[in-house]
């Protein structure tokens, strides 16, 4: 509970100190980052594909994702991104986006601050680097789930990581979490229809896995579920222990 003079941190900013130890400096100057956010509409823009980038940004709250568009109107989302994920964080010199970024829900964004102009933002380097190696982690997880996975193990295997990712930020329990997409949303993820998505959950809730209602998931059965859809949490150090979620 916080009172008039203190308020919550942001699930994003929760996240990253979750990664790595950041000293009192990296955490002043993420808490002078997030109090110059800004909020972004569902369906807003955060990003175009082709166009430079101006700054990179920390996701403090909300979904956004990364999405293609083909001519014919189907949409590919490539990967999800969730409170504490970068967003146009490049190394070169006037990146250009690969890849539209849009806000599945209201999001909030703040620029991401830079390391490399303050020596002292110790852990921020870190934090920066392990969500990178995440992302690409959940990148390839799902390159996997689309090229070998059928739509039931799909579906949980992706269930179990968006309880891991979200419990990195401090959202959802050891087995419930929002889950404020739409079939729609979920099927451009996933590669399937939209009634497949249907039928998929619906067997899930018979087979006494899941349950969703009043846009909450319930994870039933989690080592059950875990083990029908060949799901491992994702591990990108061998530096100290991360959160399993």
């Amino acid at each position: 509970m916080t009172n008039a003079n203190q308020q919550a941190v942001p699930p994003g900013i929760s996240r990253l100190a979750a990664l790595a130890p950041l000293t009192p400096a990296a955490r002043q100057a993420l808490d002078l980052a997030a109090r110059q956010a800004r909020t972004v509409k569902a369906r807003g823009e955060l990003q175009v594909e082709g166009r430079e980038i101006r700054a990179p940004m920390i996701l403090l709250s909300g979904w956004a994702c990364r999405a293609f568009n083909l001519a014919d109107g189907r949409r590919q989302i490539a990967s999800l991104l969730l409170p504490g994920d970068l967003i146009g964080m490049y190394n070169h010199e006037a990146p250009i986006a690969n890849a539209s970024v849009i806000a599945l829900t209201e999001v909030v964004v703040c620029e991401a601050p830079q390391p490399r102009e303050a020596a002292d933002l110790g852990g921020l380097a870190e934090a920066y680097a392990i969500s990178a190696a995440l992302d690409q982690a959940y990148l390839l997880r799902n390159i996997t789930r689309l090229g070998r996975m059928d739509a039931y193990e799909r579906i949980g295997n992706w269930l179990l990581e968006l309880r891991e990712r979200l419990a990195l930020a401090g959202i959802g329990s050891s087995n419930q979490f929002p889950m404020p997409l739409t079939q729609e949303v979920m099927a451009d993820t996933l590669g399937l229809t939209s009634v497949h998505i249907n039928r998929t959950l619906q067997q899930m809730r018979k087979d006494n896995l899941i349950a969703l209602q009043n846009g909450v998931i319930t994870l039933a059965d989690p080592a059950r579920l875990a083990t029908l859809a060949d799901h491992h949490p994702a591990c990108v150090t061998a530096a100290g222990s991360r959160p399993e979620g």
